[in-house]
């Protein structure tokens, strides 16, 4: 499994890091696009639609928004979008702490479908939007997920006791999360300091950056519960070692969103 990890990570993190930096202005949306498009296909598991037919639409309807936003211009409709898609997060946050309470809500097609494109939709337009930005907020964005998770594993191992939502995922505790604040924490402060951040601007992007590491967490845990009443461990195998696009994004989906809505309400950093 280690070995699997390390060679898949070894050959992707060269194309990513083309798509981000290499100054070809479709290759960052389009590796995006095919990301959510996969992860599209991956949720049709969840919403456990078994005809071929209606899993295809289904990406195909995602695919035919994502154009659509790219054809008018992020810009037009973005602040709405980000918004709308922080606030399902706070309903996802009531879903999540009130199961297994209302989990036949989860065998509904039709909730699953709208939960679907309220996900992958706005992920995609916070991703591109940031890397539109700078691919450098890109970057730090996905640096909060990913110190978030790496010191939450590291301080769970080492001192998890209290469960954090043990009827959705039995292994995060509370002091895993204390110790994803606290490595987020020294990433927000280096990037702060670098950016010669101070008073309230530097105020605003510790809120920010704050909210954005607890959604990022929700996130997770969301994508955790989906998949418990679906009764599947992963989303897919597409990447050897690490599951499916969805497992891989599943924190990218709330804190990607969840940031440009607070840079798009301070008026940017």
């Amino acid at each position: 499994m280690l070995k699997e990890r390390v060679l898949t990570a070894l050959i992707l993190l060269p194309l990513v890091l083309w798509c981000v930096f290499g100054g070809v202005a479709a290759a960052f949306p389009l590796l995006a696009a095919a990301v959510v498009l996969v992860a599209a296909w991956e949720w049709t598991a969840l919403m456990r639609w078994p005809g071929l037919p209606a899993r295809a639409l289904y990406v195909a309807l995602v695919a035919a928004l994502l154009w659509l936003l790219q054809g008018r211009g992020l810009d037009a409709g973005l602040g709405p979008l980000v918004i709308a898609a922080s606030m399902f997060w706070l309903l996802a946050l009531l879903w999540v702490r009130r199961y297994p309470e209302g989990a036949a809500d989860w065998d509904r097609s039709a909730l699953l479908a709208v939960t679907g494109l309220l996900l992958l939709v706005p992920t995609w337009a916070g991703l591109v939007q940031l890397h539109q930005q700078s691919p450098w907020w890109l970057i730090y964005v996905l640096l909060l997920v990913w110190g978030a998770d790496t010191g939450a594993y590291f301080a769970g191992r080492a001192f998890g006791r209290s469960k954090l939502a043990p009827a959705v995922s039995p292994a995060k505790t509370r002091e895993g999360l204390y110790g994803g604040l606290l490595l987020t924490l020294l990433i927000m402060v280096a990037v702060a300091l670098s950016q010669s951040f101070s008073g309230l601007h530097a105020v605003l992007f510790g809120v920010v950056s704050l909210v954005t590491v607890l959604a990022s967490v929700l996130g997770d845990l969301f994508e955790s519960m989906v998949k418990r009443r679906a009764g599947i461990k992963d989303s897919g195998n597409i990447f050897p070692g690490h599951g499916g696009a969805l497992d891989r994004i599943d924190s990218i989906t709330a804190a990607a969103p969840v940031f440009l809505a607070g840079w798009w309400l301070t008026g940017g950093f």
